[in-house]
């Protein structure tokens, strides 16, 4: 069965150029074609594509909002973006959105028919750079969300109490603060933490090598 495509470009000539090149392959079938993201979202009910060849930067509505919308509405379509642009600005979010490949319009014309089958295969087909962005990304994404890091000096040392297996009247003996005070900052370790209870906090400060 063919594979059916819509093409949403606001350049008419890349509309064109690509609409005449896909028609002349086997199994593909375009049977749309979009100015912008609007009248993508517009089109899809009445034609139903598989597949959405989707540019980046559209009027009206560009190509990450409208991949957002379909996708929120039909994620079984999929959607390639076809793209001039291999920054991690553009290449994250669009990604973020739901796009399932990423090529840039520089892409020979067989290699991006056969990234079209792939797709189709349910392999997500993302350019080199478009891949090491993501991968930056994820890494960065990792670095960054470290709970650890966001506790306080205060809480930092009621965890490693915890750990311990201190009750908070020996916490706030060893302390020098109130037991009152002690039960504030475990309340707010264990929601900085996303633990559910002290036993769950000893095991965190553990693994993360906290305490020995």
């Amino acid at each position: 069965m063919a594979i059916r495509i819509l093409i949403a470009d606001d350049h008419h000539v890349v509309r064109r150029g690509l609409a005449f090149f896909l028609k002349t392959q086997p199994n593909i079938d375009v049977i749309g074609e979009a100015k912008n993201g609007q009248e993508a979202v517009s089109l899809i009910e009445s034609i139903k594509p598989d597949i959405i060849l989707m540019d980046l930067m559209m009027p009206v509505m560009n190509g990450i909002e409208a991949t957002r919308v379909i996708k929120g509405k039909y994620p079984n379509i999929k959607i390639m973006m076809l793209t001039s642009f291999s920054d991690q600005e553009h290449v994250i979010p669009a990604l973020e959105a739901g796009a399932s490949g990423y090529q840039l319009k520089d892409i020979e014309p067989d290699e991006l028919v056969e990234s079209i089958f792939q797709l189709m295969n349910g392999e997500n087909q993302l350019h080199p750079i478009a891949t090491s962005h993501l991968l930056s990304h994820l890494t960065n994404q990792t670095k960054e969300h470290d709970p650890v890091k966001e506790l306080t000096k205060r809480e930092l040392e009621v965890l490693k109490e915890i750990a311990k297996g201190k009750s908070n009247k020996e916490i706030a003996a060893d302390l020098f603060i109130t037991e009152k005070t002690v039960k504030t900052h475990v309340s707010n370790l264990l929601s900085k933490l996303e633990v559910a209870d002290r036993t769950q906090a000893a095991l965190f400060a553990v693994k993360k090598g906290i305490v020995d």
